[in-house]
């Protein structure tokens, strides 16, 4: 019997969708993009002003896609249930090509959540692939590979190998850089505060001097500061004036993605990459006292909107839960600051609110707990009344100064009923204005102004925000693109630039500054979504960057000077064979493989002394010492560098390891070259076994050959000379 098909892009999601369909359903995931730019080659052809990408199903694809298509041609109906977002929307138009079907001719379904009813009433509404949000997704890859393709090897040839750029990257590690530039171009200022305490109790900061408020910065050294103590100690003190003033703290807006990896961040000391990976579970489906069902609604959005019967279920429980107090006349609505945000879409959200954080604990691991949690309070918080505060102001004051001293009241704890609050009040004493009042005791201190703290995870995502850099979607994975380029590194939770950061950004700087321009890209991404909503024609925007942009990639490989950050050390790495160079990083100077990033090795350089020997320089007369360079040991000068003579040491007999070669049965003994240290046979050239790693009397499992131990992947392991197997020492 023929059923209906339904694609989807996530194992999990279809899993989830499975069981809620009837028998008549089958449901299987694509397993993400099923075809993609080639990644050995442009993969752009470019004819008559139009640019053509290259699609290849790639080979991990290659089953799935053959599966795809026997079952689509069984199907009656074939469904595109991806992602509502542009990616989604692309994927979706891939498997059509892929299983050869028109894009128009596969009916498209859409949900915001994967909950039974969700995925009910999309099958009753489909629509067609949106054709303008695939050009927008293809204008972004394309744009992205254009960057990429042409620019990151010019990096690499004239910087250091493994270095890339990208449009969202580059003006994402540009706010890092710029901001470690301005934390070491900072000159600290000093200046003074003046604390007093009143009628022994009340804690008070100086407020105005003769007349004049003051600010942080006014009292600027030692003198003032104690003019001011000493002139206030010999004056008397009255209650001048008293307020008391109501102020409003206003509920939280639901989560969308950008707000949640940044509680996420600050709250529970998650990475962005990981709130998206737990949030992507909780949203595709976990087990629930309902069965598997998805748990949050879709978790990549820039919107604030909330569905109306969601509004409805959370007015009804902060009522039945905590009174009619704490429910606002009308149900709360917010919208996004970002002029671009997908209104269509809604905010992070639970799916189920009966499915609370005290039933969760059963089901969901300590992570997810936390982060739903986190969403579930947030959500329920935007729907109660706002939180009302009386704030307490005196003003104590005598001839020459004023002393404030504020507190703080709740009087409504409103949404903080969810959240929690942890300021407790602060209560000042009751007083009468024109009340005389005692200076307790008084004090300067000593400040200097501190720089600007660098960017954490949560507060450079905030910024890239701001200033419209990227897309939900895109925060996450720059972030992580940037740590494991090695452009930062993650200490204390601060996002810290490395030197070839430095390098690359004022490279970018000089020759490709709309790369690096923070406007630039935010009206790239304009552009982009103008495309998405059928205003602008996609070709014409990528025209409209490639040529200014070729031209100046092709002056850039003339001017660009080299500034190779890497020398070579003339030994291997010890994981994978390459050549081992000698970098330069925040703490001085390290050896690090060539072969970066897809290799990781370092190790750190060792300061040594030179030797002493016992020989005296035949042409200045100072001692000789032994000192070790590329090759090996060699005598130098020990007047270097008034004197420059060096010369070799008395060649050593080789050193034997005891164990027979396994061609000749000759010795092996240890060798070195420019390269470093290996091991071969004491009959070279008659015969020329040879080893990079130190052979062991071991013989391997699967061919019988000599095997050598070394270190792999930080673990000791025998590793066969000829094959190649492994196994752990």
């Amino acid at each position: 019997m023929a059923k209906d098909l339904i694609i989807v892009e996530s194992p999990a999601k279809a899993r989830t969708i499975q069981n809620f369909l009837g028998k008549e359903y089958e449901v299987i995931a694509s397993k993400g993009h099923i075809r993609d730019l080639p990644k050995s080659s442009f993969g752009i052809k470019i004819e008559d002003d139009k640019f053509i990408p290259q699609y290849r199903v790639d080979k991990d694809h290659a089953q799935i896609t053959k599966q795809l298509k026997e079952k689509a041609k069984k199907a009656n109906t074939i469904y595109i249930a991806t992602d509502e977002d542009r990616e989604g929307e692309a994927i979706g138009y891939h498997i059509a090509h892929a299983i050869g079907k028109k894009p128009e001719e596969l009916p498209r379904i859409v949900f915001h959540e994967i909950t039974k009813n969700a995925i009910k009433k999309a099958l009753e509404n489909p629509r067609t692939i949106d054709m303008h949000r695939v050009n927008a997704q293809q204008a972004r890859r394309l744009l992205d590979r254009i960057v990429g393709y042409k620019l990151s090897p010019l990096l690499g040839s004239k910087i250091q190998r493994g270095l890339s750029a990208g449009r969202v990257q580059s003006a994402a590690l540009k706010l890092v850089v710029d901001r470690e530039r301005e934390i070491r171009a900072f000159k600290p200022q000093e200046y003074w505060s003046i604390e007093a305490v009143f009628n022994d109790t009340i804690p008070a900061s100086i407020y105005a001097y003769e007349g004049k408020k003051l600010d942080k910065l006014d009292i600027k050294n030692e003198k003032i500061a104690q003019e001011i103590v000493q002139k206030a100690k010999s004056e008397n003190f009255v209650v001048a004036k008293i307020e008391k003033k109501q102020r409003i703290s206003k509920s939280p807006a639901p989560f969308m993605t950008s707000t949640l990896q940044q509680a996420a961040s600050s709250q529970l000391g998650f990475s962005p990459k990981k709130t998206m990976t737990i949030a992507q579970k909780l949203y595709e489906g976990v087990q629930t006292p309902k069965g598997v069902t998805g748990v949050i609604t879709y978790m990549r959005t820039d919107s604030l909107n909330i569905a109306k019967e969601a509004k409805e279920a959370a007015r009804e429980l902060i009522a039945k839960k905590f009174g009619q107090e704490y429910l606002p006349q009308k149900p709360k609505n917010y919208t996004s600051k970002n002029k671009s945000a997908q209104e269509a879409h809604e905010a992070i959200r639970p799916t189920m609110l009966d499915f609370t954080p005290e039933i969760a604990k059963e089901y969901l691991s300590a992570d997810e707990l936390k982060l739903y949690t986190l969403i579930y309070n947030r959500f329920i918080a935007s729907q109660m009344k706002d939180a009302i505060f009386e704030t307490q102001t005196i003003y104590f004051q005598s001839p020459s100064t004023t002393f404030k001293a504020t507190g703080r009241k709740l009087l409504f704890d409103g949404f903080y009923r969810v959240l929690g609050n942890e300021d407790k009040d602060k209560l000042l004493p009751e007083f009468k204005e024109q009340e005389e009042a005692t200076l307790t005791s008084i004090e300067a201190k000593q400040h200097f102004t501190e720089p600007p703290s660098r960017y954490s995870e949560a507060s450079l995502i905030k910024t890239l925000e701001q200033l419209g850099i990227g897309r939900p979607s895109t925060y996450a994975p720059t972030i992580a693109l940037l740590q494991a380029r090695d452009y930062v590194k993650l200490e204390k939770r601060q996002l810290i630039p490395t030197d070839i950061a430095f390098t690359v950004i004022e490279v970018l700087e000089k020759h490709f500054p709309d790369i690096v321009d923070s406007s630039f890209t935010a009206k790239m991404e304009e552009e982009l979504d103008e495309i998405a909503n059928a205003k602008k024609d996609w070709q014409k925007v990528l025209k409209k960057f490639y040529d200014p942009f070729i031209e100046l990639i092709e002056k850039g490989k003339k001017e660009i000077k080299s500034q190779k950050m890497a020398e070579p050390i003339g030994r291997s790495c010890p994981e994978c064979g390459s050549e081992l160079v000698k970098r330069k990083g925040r703490f001085g100077e390290f050896i690090a493989c060539s072969g970066f990033p897809k290799c990781k090795y370092t190790e750190q350089i060792e300061k040594e002394e030179p030797k002493s020997s016992d020989e005296v320089c035949e042409k200045c007369g100072s001692p000789m010492v032994i000192k070790r360079g590329p090759r090996g040991e060699f005598l130098a000068c020990s007047a270097y560098p008034e004197c420059k003579n060096t010369k070799p040491l008395a060649k050593k007999e080789p050193k034997k390891l005891k164990i027979k070669c396994p061609e000749c049965g000759g010795e092996i003994v240890e060798r070195f070259s420019r390269r470093g240290k290996f091991y071969g046979c004491a009959n070279y050239p008659k015969c020329t076994f040879v080893s990079k790693f130190e052979p062991v009397e071991k013989k391997c499992p699967e061919c019988g050959y000599m095997m050598a131990q070394r270190t792999y992947r930080n673990k000791d392991v025998y590793e066969c000379i000829k094959c190649k197997h492994r196994e752990e020492q």
